[in-house]
C-alpha cells in the first residue's frame, strides 16, 4: 500500500525531525527532498560534509520506499555506496532526487543523485540498498 506525500511528511517530522529533511515529493518510486545546509555542515575548506550528504541520501531513498510501501518504520538500509563528483556549493540547500529500480518483497535498491540549489551537476551520486522486514499475519 503506497503512503501519499502528506503521510511520508507526517511521518518524516514525528520520527525523523532530526533529519532537517524538507519532503518535496513522493510518487511512482520517486522521491525528491531537500536540506538546509547551516555552518555546522561544513568541514574545512568550506566544504558541505560527507555524512551531511551521505544522510540526504539516505533519507531521500527511504522516503522513497515509504511512498511506494507505505508506512514501514523498521525498513533498514543495508547498503549505501556514495561517489562524490565535485564540491558543492556551502550556502546552498542540498536537493537529492531519488529513483527507485527494484523493488522486491525483501529488498528495495534506488540511486540517488545529489545537487547544489542551482547547479546543473550533481555534487554526488549513491546506490543504497534497504531490507524490508517481513509483513506480520
Amino acid at each position: 500500500m503506497r503512503a501519499t506525500q502528506q503521510q511520508v511528511t507526517d511521518f518524516m517530522a514525528a520520527e525523523f525531525p532530526q533529519s532537517r529533511c524538507v519532503v518535496e515529493s513522493v510518487s511512482d518510486g520517486r522521491a525528491t527532498v531537500s536540506r538546509q545546509i547551516g555552518r555546522e555542515d561544513l568541514r574545512p575548506g568550506g566544504t558541505i560534509a560527507g555524512p551531511v550528504l551521505m544522510g540526504v541520501a539516505d533519507i531521500a531513498l527511504y522516503v522513497a520506499i515509504l511512498g511506494e510501501i507505505g508506512i514501514v518504520p523498521l525498513a533498514v538500509t543495508t547498503n549505501l555506496n556514495i561517489n562524490f563528483l565535485r564540491k558543492p556549493k556551502a550556502a546552498a540547500p542540498i536537493r537529492a532526487y531519488c529513483t527507485l529500480i527494484k523493488c522486491g518483497r525483501s529488498l528495495i535498491v534506488g540511486e540517488v543523485s545529489l545537487f547544489s540549489e542551482g547547479a546543473t551537476e550533481p555534487v554526488a551520486h549513491a546506490v543504497g540498498t534497504y531490507s524490508i522486514p517481513p509483513a506480520r499475519s
